[in-house]
């Protein structure tokens, strides 16, 4: 298994890539399979939020690429402003992962949040597309329950072919 401990800045290219949801990018320890077939795991300073377009460094020095998996979404849209923010505001309020774009919204597919955004006004278009949501003014110090201290639970990712 190919140990994966950085993030890489440097101008290499990727020679494979990990292709991830957005809930398996914010796990900083992962058991996981690249695109080309290499079993990997993620031992990532806790708090790491994985984006799109990353790369990481493997303890032998091979540079493997972050990419963000499809997802099924649901983008709210509005042209109000005002509205807008008011459905930010409900969706935070609710620990929701949310990217934002112009005049709309982004979270993963969820009929029950979906009903409260229709209730507030707000149109719903389903997209499949990367979820790339904001990080969240706690993002560095945020623990999963049942991870401990230690942050040693392991989790497990596999692609479909």
């Amino acid at each position: 298994m190919l140990a994966i401990e950085e993030l890489h800045v440097g101008p290499e290219a990727p020679t494979d890539h990990l292709e991830l949801s957005f809930d398996y990018r914010t796990r900083s320890r992962l058991r996981a399979t690249t695109v080309g077939g290499i079993e990997v795991g993620l031992f990532l300073p806790r708090g790491t939020i994985l984006r799109g377009g990353q790369k990481l460094r493997a303890t032998d020095g091979t540079i493997v690429g972050v990419r963000a998996a499809i997802e099924t979404l649901t983008e709210a849209r509005c042209a109000d402003p005002l509205l807008l923010a008011r459905a930010a505001y409900h969706l935070g309020n609710r620990h929701v992962a949310v990217e934002i774009g112009e005049g709309a919204l982004r979270i993963g597919a969820d009929h029950v949040l979906g009903g409260m955004l229709m209730g507030l006004g707000l149109e719903l278009v389903p997209v499949d597309a990367p979820f790339e949501p904001e990080s969240g003014a706690y993002a560095h110090g945020h623990q999963h329950p049942g991870e401990g201290a230690s942050g040693a639970r392991i989790h497990e990712y596999r692609m479909r072919a």
